[in-house]
C-alpha cells in the first residue's frame, strides 16, 4: 500500500535502520538517528542499484514520487538514473564558478598553440578591451542572445565593423568551448546573431583625405594635440609608410633594417633602409583570409627614419615600438590613432585605413596627371595589393625590380606630406616618457 504523509511524518528512530516502501521501489530510509531520507532501488543493466533521491522533509513525498517517475523516464531510455544524478551535481558544481572571464582564459590558453604571438595578443587585447568589462563577471548561463548583441552594436556604433564581427566569433567559440566543457548548454553568439548585426561595407574605400594640403593639416593637428608623443609618432609614421592599420601598432624592432641604433647621428644607416613585413604578419591584416600573403617591404625615407629614431628614445628597449600605456610588454591598441582623429574633428573624414585610401587616390592622380602610367602596377605594390592571378613568387620578382622607383615615390610623398612641419624629436619636448 502506498505511503501517506502522516506516515513519512510519524515515523519515528528504532534500535535499527528501517524503511517504510511506497510503490515503484520508492521507500523512505530511517535511520536510528531520526534521518529519513527518499530511496529508490532499481535494476539497470542486469544490476541492483539504489539512489539517494533527498533528505525527508525537505523533499516532500509528492517531490519523492515525481523524481521516482523522472528515474522511470531515464531507465526507459537505457540511462542510468545515478550516473545522471552524479553529472548534474557536477555540472552545478562546475556552472556556479563558470563565469565568462574564467572560461574564456581557459580557451584562449588552449588554443595558443594554434596561433601566432601576433594574433594571440590581437584577441587577448579585444576580449580585455571590448568583451571582460561587459560579460565577464556573468556565469556562461545567464548570458543570451540580446546581451552579446548589446555588447557587439556597442563596438559598432564605433565604426569598427569587421571588428565586431571577428569578437562575435571569438565569443561563439568561448561559448563552443563551455558547451564542450558542459558548463552551458548553448551559444547565444552563433552565427544567427550575423542577422541581426551591421553588415560590412561593400566595395567602399575607408574615409581618407584627398589632397596633400589636408594631410599636412592633419599631422599638424595631430602634433599640436594633447595625445602622448607615442600616438603622435605612431599616427606619422603610418602617414609615412600606409601599410595597414593593425601592422603599426604591433611593429618591432627587429622588422627595421639598414638603421644603426646605436649611432643618434644616423651617420651608420643604410641609404635605403626598410621595414620587412613577414608574409604572417600580412596574413593577419587580410580582410580574406583565403588570400595568399608575401613578405611586404615598406621603403624608409628619411622623415620615417627620423620618426623611428624619436620612438626609439621612447621605447628602444622594449619589443614593440608603440607599446600599450598599460604594460610596456603589450601593443598599443588598434583604436589608439582612430581615436585621436576622432578627437582632433577627424571623424568620418580620416580613418587609420584612410591613409592608403589617400595614398592610392593622390599618387594615382598625380601618374595620370604626369603620363605616368607605369606608376600605377608600383603604387599597388606600395600598398602591398596583389594583383588577381599574380603570384607571390611574381610578386617578389616585379617589387624588386621596381625597388628603385619605389624608393622614390616614398620620398615624394613624404616630402610633400611633411613639408613645413617639424622634426619627429620635436613631439618630445615637454615628456620624460610615453605617453
Amino acid at each position: 500500500m502506498p505511503l501517506t504523509d502522516t506516515q513519512c511524518k510519524k515515523a519515528a528512530p528504532a534500535e535499527r535502520d528501517y524503511k517504510l516502501s511506497d510503490a515503484g521501489g520508492l521507500y523512505l530510509f530511517v535511520t536510528t538517528k531520526g534521518h529519513k531520507s527518499w530511496r529508490l532501488k532499481y535494476r539497470f543493466a542486469d544490476k541492483e542499484k539504489r539512489l539517494i533521491l533527498g533528505a525527508y522533509p525537505d523533499m516532500p513525498l509528492r517531490d519523492a514520487r515525481d523524481a521516482r517517475e523522472e528515474a522511470k523516464r531515464l531507465l526507459r531510455e537505457h540511462r542510468d538514473p545515478a550516473t545522471e544524478r552524479r553529472k548534474q551535481k557536477i555540472l552545478a558544481h562546475a556552472a556556479a564558478g563558470a563565469t565568462f572571464k574564467v572560461v574564456a582564459e581557459r580557451w584562449y590558453t588552449a588554443q595558443l598553440g594554434r596561433w601566432s604571438k601576433v594574433n594571440a595578443t590581437k584577441i587577448d587585447q579585444a576580449l580585455k578591451r571590448d568583451v571582460f568589462p561587459e560579460i565577464g563577471a556573468l556565469p556562461l548561463s545567464d548570458i543570451d542572445g540580446p546581451t552579446v548583441l548589446a555588447l557587439l552594436r556597442k563596438i559598432e556604433r564605433r565604426g569598427a565593423i569587421d571588428s565586431a564581427k571577428r569578437i562575435r566569433q571569438h565569443i561563439s567559440a568561448v561559448f563552443g568551448y563551455g558547451m564542450a566543457e558542459g558548463f552551458c548548454d548553448r551559444d547565444p553568439a552563433g552565427r544567427h546573431l550575423v542577422k541581426a548585426m551591421l553588415p560590412t561595407p561593400v566595395g567602399g574605400s575607408q574615409p581618407g583625405l584627398s589632397s596633400i594640403e589636408e594631410i599636412r593639416q592633419l599631422h599638424a593637428k595631430i602634433d599640436a594635440s594633447t595625445g602622448g608623443p607615442l600616438t603622435k609618432l605612431a599616427s606619422r609614421l603610418l602617414g609615412l609608410t600606409f601599410v595597414r592599420p593593425g601592422l603599426v601598432p604591433t611593429a618591432r624592432w627587429t622588422e627595421f633594417e639598414g638603421i644603426d641604433w646605436t649611432d643618434p647621428s644616423g651617420g651608420g644607416d643604410s641609404f635605403e633602409p626598410i621595414w620587412r613585413i613577414s608574409a604572417d604578419r600580412m596574413k593577419l591584416e587580410l580582410e580574406n583570409k583565403a588570400d595568399e600573403a608575401f613578405e611586404h617591404i615598406v621603403p624608409l625615407p628619411a622623415q620615417a627614419v627620423d620618426v623611428l629614431r624619436a620612438v626609439y628614445t621612447l621605447s628602444g628597449c622594449f619589443p614593440y615600438l608603440f607599446h600599450s600605456v598599460r604594460s610596456t610588454h603589450q601593443p598599443m591598441s588598434n583604436n589608439t590613432i582612430g581615436y585621436r582623429y576622432n578627437q582632433c574633428g577627424y571623424r568620418g573624414r580620416h580613418v587609420p585605413h584612410g591613409w592608403r585610401t589617400a595614398f592610392s587616390t593622390i599618387m594615382n592622380e598625380r601618374a595620370t596627371q604626369l603620363g605616368l602610367e607605369g606608376d600605377r602596377p608600383i603604387i599597388d605594390a606600395m600598398l602591398s595589393h596583389k594583383p588577381k592571378g599574380v603570384s607571390a613568387a611574381e610578386m617578389a620578382y616585379n617589387r624588386a625590380r621596381h625597388m628603385s622607383r619605389r624608393w622614390e615615390l616614398a620620398r615624394w610623398w613624404a616630402d610633400q606630406t611633411l613639408s613645413d612641419l617639424p622634426a619627429a624629436r620635436m613631439l618630445l619636448v615637454g615628456f620624460s616618457r610615453a605617453g
